[in-house]
């Protein structure tokens, strides 16, 4: 005691200090991210102010770094998420270990962004088997020489936004009905049963309706015809797992990440763009063990 105040020493690597016990900034951070305590909450656990809270969080230094790879052989999954206007990220992850092998902040999600993840995870070593994606038409061709399979979740909903939850034309009802039996079908058995659907509705397709003031015609059922056309587009890709050991046929793993992602983030609002990016990259950090 001097002067009745507490002195203190860590004995650990020598840092004197006096009044309160000494806060370290990786405590701070570990607390921040991994027990979802907020900057109010954190400064009454650690009896400091609020600023002080502020003021040591953002002295932490985070930042990503991409795993080696090591001629390991993955398959990946790739998605973009956001968290407002012009903030998301852009991750690709381990389908087989749960691991994120990149991460880029985006504002806007371009199909050149995919195509750099994929380079920069075979710069750092790993040898792709295949890839899942979620429906960039570009995607496809500029993955022509990997295996790449469709999200059948995300197929799913592209059909349902062309159609609704609940159409009402018998022809709606029906693709729907053939669309919730994707995930337990093999791709021979739903080919046929798609080829059966149009040429059942052959005629009911490709009813053409005159505009009365143009004159000119267009497609009577154009939603149910554009929902055909995609599953016409994606259909070479939604069954690639069959030919694939170890491939999901979903993004799911990495849509449940993001689920956690944003359920971490939101215990923080208010946050500004670069504490939101040290976080972000926090967060996948941990996930890689760092």
């Amino acid at each position: 005691m001097r002067y009745g105040v507490q002195l203190y020493k860590c004995m650990a690597c020598g840092h004197q200090f006096r009044g309160k016990a000494y806060l370290s900034k990786e405590k701070l951070w570990k607390a921040y991210r991994e027990q979802k305590q907020t900057i109010r909450e954190l400064a009454a656990r650690f009896d400091v102010s609020e600023s002080t809270i502020k003021r040591l969080l953002k002295d932490v230094s985070v930042e990503w770094k991409n795993p080696i790879g090591d001629s390991r052989r993955v398959i990946i999954n790739i998605d973009a998420t956001y968290f407002g206007r012009n903030a998301g990220v852009l991750v690709a992850l381990d389908s087989q270990v749960g691991k994120p092998l990149y991460i880029k902040h985006i504002k806007h999600e371009h199909a050149s962004d995919y195509v750099e993840t994929v380079r920069e995870i075979e710069k750092n070593g790993f040898l792709i088997d295949g890839i899942i994606i979620d429906g960039m038409l570009s995607l496809f061709k500029e993955f022509s020489s990997y295996k790449v399979q469709m999200c059948q979740y995300h197929m799913c909903a592209i059909i349902r936004r062309k159609i609704t939850k609940n159409p009402k034309l018998e022809a709606g009802v029906e693709l729907q009905g053939l669309m919730r039996t994707l995930k337990d079908s093999k791709k021979t058995d739903l080919s046929c049963r798609f080829n059966m659907w149009k040429e059942k509705w052959k005629t009911f397709l490709n009813q053409r309706t005159v505009n009365s003031e143009t004159g000119k015609t267009f497609y009577t059922h154009q939603r149910i015809r554009s929902a055909m056309l995609s599953i016409e587009f994606f259909l070479p890709w939604l069954f690639t797992f069959e030919d694939v050991e170890g491939m999901p046929n979903t993004n799911n793993k990495i849509e449940g990440l993001f689920t956690d992602l944003k359920r971490n983030l939101n215990n923080h609002s208010g946050m500004s763009t670069q504490n939101r990016k040290r976080f972000i990259d926090g967060f996948f950090l941990a996930l890689n063990g760092d």
